[in-house]
């Protein structure tokens, strides 16, 4: 006897767990379901996410303090051919940012970004197996592409679970996790590289890579039990919850799927964000923004050069940079969510007042009030990518998921195309004034 077609469907569906929650009727709730909610919703998500970008970040940058711990030497590598292996990476991590959210959107997150976090990490420790530039250039040509597809799924999920007024405090926490990478992680690498210097007769650097790829192993494994999925398929959530999380959303007007919708065609979603203008608006926005903070990349070196001739000297005098950021990025978050109608005038604000310390360091010369100047430009950088992310998510949140994670990654990857000419405004015949960069 063959089964019947209902009791068929009904057991297809159960078993498919990537299908959406159905919110047959307009559920009602409180305000204190709404509050206990989302605090459960931050204590699953955020920290859990943050130390994924910590991570991240870290694995992205080590290649700098290996270079200065003696990889240069031992691999025998010319200015050009450090500046090729930092490019490269950028090559596969701005293509694939796209289909990397196109996979992400139609599967479970929980799943999705803890093994590409276990695959870069595992490529990571391959780092302290090099013997030459070639091997470098490999390693990190695939780094790109597997690590491209975490920033922007990061992007979709906080924009696929919090309100518009909600979301400029969760992404200034998502972007404080690379300003204390930045303000401890070249302490962190020196412990490691000196502590580590000769045990088992590996080099420093070598260590480097083994144990922040370990760790990165590690948090991806202990992260897919607990990363949340998005709101109508994640396990974490009851079945109320569950209802509550997609109605308030698309109350707020935050698109979200529920069982039985038509999903979108690749095609069409591709062809959807690209015809968007915003989209495009968003990009040239984030690129100026992304293209000035590569002066991070540039920290220590500057501090050099403003009078602080050593070197353990310098890297500590980068952590108030990174401090007063922290700070900035934490205000402005908070503000930013009790005026999101505001954002782009934050953003503006912000990039003004670091346009005018920019000018400001081109024109005077006293090193103790250029270094004031560079923490209070750093400090506006920082606080306006937070703010310029949020608002990208909040904008494009009336859009189809599927269309949302190509537009968002598209925003991402775009922007982080100025990381390449980013890289090149700070030479070394420029010191001390550095007119170009700044």
């Amino acid at each position: 006897m063959s089964t019947p077609e209902y009791l068929g469907t009904a057991v297809d569906d159960q078993k498919d767990m990537t299908k959406h929650l159905e919110v047959s009727e307009t559920p009602s709730w409180t305000p204190e379901e709404e509050k206990k909610l989302v605090r459960k919703v931050d204590l699953f998500l955020l920290p859990t996410i943050w130390l994924m970008y910590l991570l991240s970040y870290m694995d992205r940058t080590n290649i700098g303090n290996a270079k200065i711990a003696g990889m240069a030497d031992d691999l025998k590598l010319s200015s050009g051919d450090y500046s090729v292996a930092l490019v490269v990476f950028f090559v596969g991590y701005v293509v694939f940012e796209p289909p990397s959210n196109m996979i992400l959107v139609r599967t479970r997150p929980s799943i999705y970004l803890p093994i590409l976090m276990v695959t870069w990490g595992a490529l990571t420790c391959c780092m302290a197996a090099i013997t030459d530039f070639k091997h470098l250039v490999v390693l990190r040509v695939f780094i790109g592409i597997i690590e491209s597809g975490f920033a922007p799924g990061i992007l979709l999920i906080i924009s696929s679970w919090y309100k518009r007024e909600e979301q400029s405090k969760r992404f200034a926490v998502y972007i404080s996790a690379a300003i204390l990478s930045g303000a401890f992680g070249g302490l962190l690498a020196g412990a490691i590289t000196g502590g580590l210097e000769g045990v088992h007769g590996i080099r420093g650097w070598r260590w480097l890579f083994i144990v922040e790829g370990a760790a990165t192993i590690g948090w991806a494994i202990i992260a897919s039990f607990i990363l949340l999925d998005f709101p109508a398929n994640t396990k974490t959530l009851t079945d109320r919850e569950r209802v509550i999380a997609i109605a308030r959303l698309q109350e707020g007007g935050v698109m979200t799927h529920t069982e039985g919708d038509v999903r979108l065609g690749k095609r069409k979603s591709i062809m959807l964000a690209l015809t968007e203008w915003r989209v495009w608006g968003f990009i040239l926005g984030y690129m100026v923004i992304v293209g000035s903070s590569t002066l991070s990349y540039f920290y220590p070196t500057l501090v050099h050069g403003l009078g602080f001739t050593s070197t353990v000297q310098a890297q500590y005098m980068t952590v108030p940079i990174y401090a007063f950021a922290f700070v900035c990025t934490a205000i402005s978050g908070y503000f930013a969510d009790r005026i999101p109608q505001h954002r782009g005038l934050i953003i503006a604000g912000w990039l003004t007042f670091s346009l005018i310390t920019s000018i400001l360091v081109c024109t005077i010369y006293n090193f103790t009030a250029r270094y004031v100047l560079l923490v209070l430009m750093a400090a506006g950088l920082w606080a306006s990518n937070a703010i310029s992310l949020s608002f990208a998510g909040a904008t494009l949140g009336s859009m189809q998921p599927e269309v949302r994670a190509i537009a968002l990654a598209l925003v991402n990857a775009m922007g982080n195309l100025a990381q390449i000419y980013g890289a090149y405004l700070f030479p070394k015949e420029d010191a001390p004034k550095y007119l170009l960069g700044f």
